[in-house]
């Protein structure tokens, strides 16, 4: 398409319509990036940019430089074979001051096509010396040409993602800049503002149009990020406001069941049954549950709780509130083992009031669903506790009343629907984590949430003592385990792989059990073995024997991280600890300290270890605090990274950095509740761009509102 019909393209129009990208272009574009159409195209931001402001002699040059760009006339290309075939291809470059060496390892004869041996080129890359001469490997070749020259000098260049696939068809970062170029001459008068000016003015923001071109074509650096400042601002202010848009339209739109009563299988229980007294944070959280439930409107509330914080006793408090008005209970979990585990807490501390309580997995036998189903039918099954099995068809509920997911991060957005939609009166939703959440994840990940957290260990708990050793404490760490077991007390072992893995170096659980089993042998000890690999009867016959005092030391995998609990555990041994994330090392922690006794975790490790695992080693040593290690860990891995995050595109980011924009989107999410205050229909004339986006990205194509599902 010519550039005098530029007027004529749209933001909406497919790539093929911008001049010089062809439809082979536009296909690799969307395979490669998804990007199909030019406002795809324009908000492919920039990853970094490279300052070419300067041109450098070859005698100014240092080994190790930065990128810096070189003018010089190039010579004759040389191949250099290896074992009869191409290994590399260089040519040197010179200018009045020197030479220096060119090389290139692929693509030897694209680039002998593309390149005029005797022209004049500015070279760009990182300078390295090898022997007498500085070369650049895969240099940036730019003709220069006297029209184009001083184009090529005296700005910031940007940088832009690829694949290999795309490098192969020689659609580089140039040429994406070039695209980019193109579709902002031919729309950039219909890139309109969509923040208030109230809003702009309030922040000093760049207004759109400006920020869209500088953060492709930045004067200097200091007006990229004044352009990066604004559109992150932008990007988490509509996050926010759609997630608050999300929770009023549910609040406003779905009822909820009313309990208005404090029954008696409550009363009974938590005045004659409960294993200990409660937190003040307990107290609080559960208060803040039944307000939700006397609203008539349906709950939907995200509780975090450290591990050994005592989620489930709120659980258990909230579904006998259920039960007390005339409603069933479900808590659902993402194993069987942590299924069976809740299940079995559950059914000991409820036995005593008279209640049905049942447990539904994908090993439960056809005769006991046969069973549940007739108990169901008949409304006399009070409770149930189950894993995904909960979600099929057959389980129906008459009368739904609250429905508990554990480790929510563990199931889909649409697992978690099919729980929503198994009652006319959608239940109350009540999602708990032992997986503490940054604060600025949260405020992204559940910003339509109401949010809950205890942040209070119940009384007699003693704070878990953790002490990172070298292989050179082996034998000072077997004697602890001695010295313990003889005290009476159990030890978990765990491992980071089953079996050994020549690409990467660490204990494997196979090698380490007959480790284990020489030092500690038999009769005079006993161990469990536990992993991933093994059926769940197996598992479950381990994990019991355990429990019951019958074997001293458990050695495992991470499948332990969840639904054990043994209160005599005191000793918690990872191996390979540098293997593991800040939050699994945290939760295999939890393991222990589960009873009155001071409890122990060693994190062993080999000598070599990056920086990153340095910081989680001395952060897990120097405290217990799940909130502050999961803000440590959201510094260093980044939201994309943390469990559960990857299931949610709230998360797929273009700019924002939740690790390092905390103060961007506290200031975004204050500025949409203030809106949304003043405005709640966003009927407002300043609102109606804010009005499209928010209703442009409210459902999806089934028409379900997802993201006011739990």
């Amino acid at each position: 398409m010519s550039t005098d019909s530029n007027s004529f393209i749209l933001l909406s129009q497919p790539l093929h319509q911008l001049r010089g990208i062809s439809l082979d272009k536009a296909a690799l574009l969307q395979t490669e990036l998804g990007i199909y159409t030019i406002e795809n195209l324009i908000f492919h931001f920039p990853h970094r940019y490279v300052d070419k402001s300067e041109i450098y002699t070859i005698s100014q040059l240092q080994d190790d430089m930065p990128s810096c760009q070189i003018k010089g006339k190039l010579g004759v290309f040389q191949t250099v074979n290896s074992k009869s075939r191409i290994s590399r291809m260089t040519a040197k470059f010179t200018d009045v001051t020197g030479v220096m060496d060119l090389v290139w390892f692929k693509n030897i004869r694209g680039v002998e096509r593309a390149y005029t041996v005797g022209a004049e080129y500015i070279a760009f890359g990182n300078v390295k010396k090898f022997g007498r001469y500085f070369s650049i490997v895969h240099p940036e070749m730019e003709q220069v040409k006297s029209e184009t020259f001083a184009a090529q000098s005296g700005q910031m260049s940007s940088v832009y993602s690829l694949t290999e696939k795309m490098r192969k068809r020689y659609v580089d970062s140039k040429a994406i800049g070039r695209m980019v170029n193109e579709a902002l001459y031919a729309v950039a008068n219909q890139i309109k503002e969509i923040l208030p000016d109230a809003l702009i003015h309030k922040y000093r923001l760049m207004d759109r149009q400006s920020a869209i071109l500088q953060i492709h074509q930045p004067k200097d650096i200091s007006y990229a990020n004044d352009a990066k400042r604004r559109l992150k601002f932008e990007e988490l202010f509509i996050i926010q406001l759609s997630l608050l848009v999300s929770k009023q339209l549910r609040q406003q739109s779905y009822a909820g069941h009313i309990f208005d009563k404090v029954g008696p299988h409550f009363v009974d229980f938590y005045e004659n049954h409960l294993p200990f007294k409660l937190t003040n944070a307990q107290k609080r959280v559960l208060k803040e549950i039944r307000i939700d439930m006397r609203t008539g409107k349906q709950m939907n509330r995200l509780l975090q709780g450290d591990v050994g914080s005592g989620k489930t006793i709120v659980a258990i408090l909230s579904m006998l509130l259920a039960v007390d008005n005339g409603k069933q209970a479900i808590m659902m979990a993402p194993t069987e083992i942590l299924a069976t585990q809740h299940f079995n807490s559950i059914f000991k501390y409820l036995q005593p009031l008279g209640l049905n309580v049942r447990k539904l997995t994908g090993s439960t036998k056809k005769s006991e669903r046969n069973k549940l189903n007739e108990d169901l039918t008949m409304g006399t099954l009070h409770i149930m506790v189950g894993t995904h099995a909960l979600l099929e068809d057959w389980v129906a509920f008459p009368d739904l009343g609250i429905a508990i997911i554990d480790e929510q991060h563990r199931f889909g957005v649409a697992q978690r629907a099919r729980l929503w939609a198994k009652n006319v009166t959608p239940p109350h939703m009540l999602v708990m984590t032992a997986t503490p959440i940054p604060r600025t994840l949260a405020m992204t990940l559940y910003g339509d949430l109401d949010t809950s957290v205890l942040d209070e260990l119940p009384p007699g708990r003693k704070p878990i003592q953790t002490m990172h050793y070298f292989e050179n404490f082996r034998l000072k760490t077997l004697q602890f385990m001695r010295d313990q077991i003889a005290e009476g007390r159990q030890v978990y072992v765990v491992y980071p792989l089953i079996e050994e893995s020549e690409a990467m170096d660490y204990m494997n659980l196979n090698e380490g059990y007959d480790a284990i089993l020489s030092e500690f042998p038999r009769p005079k000890y006993q161990i469990s073995i536990v992993h991933g690999k093994q059926d769940a009867t197996a598992k479950e016959a381990e994990m019991q024997r355990f429990k019951k005092g019958e074997t001293q030391i458990m050695v495992s995998t991470t499948v332990i991280e969840v639904g054990v609990d043994v209160p005599n555990a005191s000793v918690m041994i990872i191996e390979s600890a540098e293997r593991f994330g800040l939050s699994q090392l945290h939760q295999l922690r939890g393991r222990v300290g589960r009873g009155a006794s001071q409890s122990f975790c060693i994190l062993m490790t080999g000598y070599k270890l990056s920086a990153d695992a340095k910081i989680r080693l001395e952060t897990m040593c120097r405290t217990n605090d799940g909130f502050e290690l999961s803000e440590v860990d959201l510094q260093l891995r980044g939201p994309g990274d943390l469990a559960g995050t990857k299931q949610s595109g709230i998360l797929e980011l273009k700019l924002a950095n939740l690790s390092q924009d905390q103060a961007i989107l506290t200031a975004a999410r204050e500025s949409a509740l203030e809106i949304l205050n003043i405005d709640p229909e966003l009927q407002l004339p300043e609102h109606k761009q804010l009005n499209k986006l928010v209703e442009k990205g409210k459902l999806n194509k089934d028409g379900l509102h997802w993201s006011i599902i739990s």
